[in-house]
């Protein structure tokens, strides 16, 4: 396809959206007519058609020399780096699921092992096209008001259609160290790197780790390595999350290094047994990703399967306890002193980010470092589960820490607390002028209202 052309198909697909959205009554709930999600909140089903989007799930092109891409709203990271990878290029941070869409990366936060070096997605953005509530495709900048308050904002402002955005150069392969960290030496250890950008004179391209118990936490660090050598596989029999307390170094391709935890969403296979090695065998490779197993969560959530099954064998309703938080480094062993405590699931995601500069729905003091850490699961609490205990109570924790919770899980919050906690007033006023007539959603009845 020639650039000319490919540029047609886009101005085509962003009026098919136009025309979908024209159609649409004004008092129809605005939707995306989208085959993948990555969220878990609880949301009623609605008969009336999705917005348009076909044709907006490509790359337009990519330039080598400006180490830039122009890339549609809908277009996953799997396409994403399907296309920019055969010129030695990726995005500056690769979100760790294949069905993440860099629209939704953008406006619904995403993060890496090089967020410590690269902050978020939205930060390496260079220009956006929105269609907006008004029915209308705004180009917006760094520093216009849009713009800045598009992060954060699950389309409450609307939607990304077209992003330019920088890629930096990687190699083939990436070598791996897990360096198993004692507690107390973990803040100072994240510290050194992200200061240093090292760690014992080793240069550090990606950093995030796994604390599997209290007393046992790796840092796993990732090294852009040019020079070929024998590279493990972990789409097949071996399991990628397992390696890291096996073995002290790997070599992977840099394309399996960015999906090193989709094939096994992280640890989260194991819910459905596709860990053990015989139903492993079974269970085809094509059906070792992300989006399946997100699938599965669906059926279980509308059909009741474990609920059923919990009631059958006498055992406690669980709660759901699926959340990513963002801690400041300095307060991440309380945080996690505490969640030992009071929700006691493990192994947790940790992944340091350094933001770039200040963004009003997600206010993250720039230069800080901060932690992701990342939970997914069920705690057994009985007839309390309905009531989220556990997910209202890291709530409030991690507020009490200075950090924030990531919003594409359930959320509590009354409208005041989240008006001042993700800056309700500022994402208003933007949405006022985009949206005047309020055709999208809030974003707190999105994120916290039960429809």
């Amino acid at each position: 396809m020639t650039r000319e052309s490919a540029w047609a198909e886009h101005r085509a697909a962003v009026e098919r959206l136009r025309a979908s959205y024209a159609a649409l009554p004004a008092d129809v709930p605005v939707r995306l007519a989208k085959r993948t999600s990555n969220l878990f909140r609880p949301r009623a089903s609605v008969d009336t058609p999705g917005l348009d989007v076909s044709g907006l799930g490509g790359v337009i092109e990519i330039d080598p020399d400006s180490r830039t891409a122009e890339v549609q709203g809908m277009c996953t990271y799997e396409d994403l780096v399907d296309a920019t990878l055969p010129h030695g290029l990726v995005p500056l941070v690769v979100p760790q699921l294949r069905t993440i869409t860099l629209g939704g990366a953008v406006a619904g936060l995403g993060i890496e092992s090089t967020s410590f070096r690269n902050g978020l997605p939205h930060e390496s953005v260079l220009e956006m096209d929105v269609f907006t509530g008004a029915g209308e495709v705004v180009t917006c900048r760094p520093g216009d008001d849009l713009f800045d308050a598009f992060p954060n904002s699950y389309g409450s402002l609307g939607y990304a259609t077209r992003l330019r955005i920088e890629l930096e150069r990687v190699p083939s392969y990436v070598a791996l160290r897990h360096v198993r960290v004692e507690p107390h030496l973990l803040v100072k250890t994240v510290e050194e790197i992200v200061r240093t950008g090292a760690l014992d004179g080793v240069r550090v391209d990606g950093l995030d780790g796994v604390a599997f118990a209290p007393d046992e936490v790796y840092l796993t660090l990732a090294a852009w390595r040019h020079d070929p050598g024998p590279t493990s596989d972990y789409t097949g029999e071996l399991i990628y999350y397992r390696s890291i307390r096996e073995r002290s170094t790997d070599l992977l391709t840099t394309y399996d290094y960015l999906w090193r935890w989709d094939t096994d969403w992280f640890w989260c296979s194991g819910a459905f047994g596709v860990q053990h090695p015989l139903v492993r065998r079974a269970w085809p490779r094509r059906w070792r990703r992300s989006d399946v197993y997100h699938r599965l969560v669906g059926l279980d959530r509308r059909f009741g399967i474990a609920d059923r099954l919990d009631r059958r064998a006498g055992r406690p309703l669980r709660e759901r306890v699926i959340q990513d938080v963002e801690v400041p480094l300095d307060r991440l062993p309380e945080f996690l002193g505490w969640f030992d405590d009071e929700v006691g699931m493990r192994p947790v995601w940790l992944c340091p980010l350094v933001a770039r500069r200040p963004w009003p729905g997600y206010p993250l003091a720039p230069g800080e470092v901060y932690v992701n850490v990342g939970f997914w699961g069920t705690v057994h609490v009985g007839p309390d589960a309905v009531d989220a205990p556990r997910n209202r109570a890291i709530e409030q924790r991690v507020h009490e820490l200075g950090g924030h919770k990531s919003l594409y899980s359930e959320a509590f919050y009354d409208r005041a607390t989240f008006d001042r906690l993700y800056g309700g007033a500022h994402l208003a006023a933007v949405k006022a002028r985009y949206d005047p007539d309020d055709r999208l959603t809030s974003l707190y009845d999105k994120a916290v209202k039960r429809r």
